[in-house]
């Protein structure tokens, strides 16, 4: 009898212990999907903030690109006010010469603004070495001064923007000295002349 109700009273914690880990379970269960809820909205949240980010900055970019050069041309007004000047006062004035001084102190002033912008003029100077990143060979020619390889004329200037080339300088090169020249083509007769001799 008192094995029954020992068996009984084993069965009854046993049951007791299985509600206990069920609720357990339950509880658990409803907090992870509390959690998984949380992290869920918390995701969508991010997620949409992102793509609102994501909107606006390109917002942003096409207005940077849009207005980027908007000091340049401030800048540059300036100079097209004056030569807009200067074209209505060639209809008006006799003065040549001061006409020709306030075109020349615009484009100084056109040079100065480039060059705040990062624009550098390339000129090179005549005698000055050819060189390939800087300089265009349009034409060459025999010069008695210029030695060969160096600059004989410049056709127009070469332009940098940050030290990045953006247009060549177009030149003319040397390729040796009339006196070099007269030489080379005398030699070949004499070695002619030799050749006949040996010949003989």
């Amino acid at each position: 009898m008192e094995e029954i109700k020992e068996k009984e009273q084993s069965l009854e914690e046993k049951e007791q212990n299985l509600k206990e880990n069920l609720e357990t379970q339950e509880e658990t269960k409803t907090k992870e999907e509390e959690e998984i809820k949380y992290w869920k909205d918390l995701a969508l949240r991010y997620a949409a903030e992102i793509e609102n980010l994501k909107k606006s900055l390109k917002r942003e970019k096409e207005e940077y690109y849009k207005f980027a050069l908007e000091n340049f041309f401030k800048e540059i007004l300036p100079a097209i006010d004056n030569l807009e000047r200067a074209l209505e006062a060639f209809s008006t004035t006799q003065n040549i010469e001061a006409l020709k001084q306030g075109v020349e102190l615009t484009f100084k002033y056109l040079v100065s603004t480039l060059e705040k912008f990062g624009l550098k003029q390339v000129v090179p100077a005549v005698g000055e070495p050819f060189h390939p990143l800087y300089h265009e060979a349009l034409s060459t020619e025999v010069h008695p001064e210029v030695p060969s390889g160096a600059i004989t004329k410049v056709y127009q200037k070469g332009y940098t923007l940050h030290d990045r080339l953006i247009r060549p300088a177009l030149v003319c090169v040397c390729m040796g000295k009339k006196e070099e020249q007269k030489t080379t083509e005398e030699r070949p007769e004499e070695t002619e002349e030799e050749n006949i001799v040996e010949n003989e």
